[in-house]
């Protein structure tokens, strides 16, 4: 039986990830005590005495969980913003490529994409790659998430019963454009700069929708919606998780509003395309503590397993 050791499973993600495994006959998870969370030696025990870690930790401690590794068998599934970008872990969203897909299958270490990059990069890869978008386009995401990826002080926040007026209404942050996910956002799609990012915070607890506006009379050759749709849909063809509607989202959008908590509590991921010949907008939802977290690392770990991708996700 595989084991596996969530390393900060009291936290939001780590959470999800437990209850994503939960029930599960093929894992054995390796549980800490609860007054031994922090105690390193019992970390680098139960880090050592399994088959998978999953690090579930702020950068920092992160970065030391992995030198705890004293075997050359405990593979790491980071979900941090640690090592996304360093080119010695497999960045881990699988549908990118095959290139992606097979690292992340025989790596030992595997860095989980961000909730925000993952939305962003669905739409900017298969753009960059097929030539249509620019290297140096001035890129600009707007993207609205659920509190839930605040974390537990951001969550106690939003569900505090005297909490400030401003929690009732979308709150722009990342204003001194240094927001975590933006290297990640520049490197992965292989963009010459990082993009201009809006990120909103908003009332509800999970979810979210990133988008990326294109002005056509930028882009390499003029297209239209219904080509940069198709473009996406056959890079996606394949995918369990990740799906492109039908132009305008014709068969996701009933009433031509996109919500941006419709996906929670699964690992899917939906792109819709709108616009006109002038102007296009691409959209990407999913569950930022799905696909952009706890999900996004089960769906890696069943790939280094060797086992059927949509395991413990469907």
């Amino acid at each position: 039986m595989t084991k596996v050791f969530i390393d900060g499973q009291e936290g939001t993600t780590g959470l999800k990830i437990v209850e994503r495994l939960k029930g599960r006959t093929d894992i054995e998870l390796l549980k800490i005590d609860e007054d031994k969370r922090k105690d390193t030696e019992e970390r680098r025990k139960l880090i050592n005495a399994s088959d998978f870690t999953i690090l579930c930790l702020p950068d920092i401690a992160a970065i030391e969980a992995v030198s705890l590794v004293e075997n050359d068998h405990t593979r790491i599934i980071d979900a941090s913003t640690a090592h996304r970008v360093d080119p010695d872990w497999a960045y881990g969203f699988p549908e990118l490529s095959p290139e992606h897909r097979e690292k992340i299958r025989t790596s030992k270490r595997v860095a989980v994409p961000g909730c925000y990059a993952s939305g962003f990069i669905s739409m900017a890869y298969p753009l960059v790659k097929s030539e249509i978008l620019p290297k140096d386009y001035p890129v600009s995401v707007h993207a609205v998430s659920g509190y839930s990826g605040a974390g537990k002080k951001g969550i106690a926040q939003y569900e505090a019963e005297n909490r400030a007026k401003e929690f009732d209404t979308p709150r722009q942050y990342a204003l001194t454009q240094q927001h975590k996910h933006l290297p990640e956002m520049k490197i992965i799609p292989g963009l010459d700069y990082e993009p201009t990012f809006n990120p909103y915070v908003c009332d509800y607890y999970a979810g979210m929708t990133v988008s990326l506006p294109l002005h056509t009379r930028l882009l390499s050759r003029q297209v239209t919606p219904a080509e940069i749709r198709d473009i996406l849909a056959e890079h996606y063809r394949s995918c369990n998780f990740v799906k492109v509607a039908e132009l305008d989202g014709k068969d996701v959008l009933p009433d031509g509003f996109i919500g941006a908590n419709t996906l929670e509590n699964t690992n899917n991921m939906e792109i819709i395309v709108s616009g006109n010949e002038m102007r296009i907008l691409v959209v990407s939802r999913l569950d930022n503590l799905g696909k952009g977290a706890s999900g996004a690392a089960v769906q890696c770990l069943n790939i280094m397993m060797g086992i059927d991708e949509t395991t413990g996700l469907k």
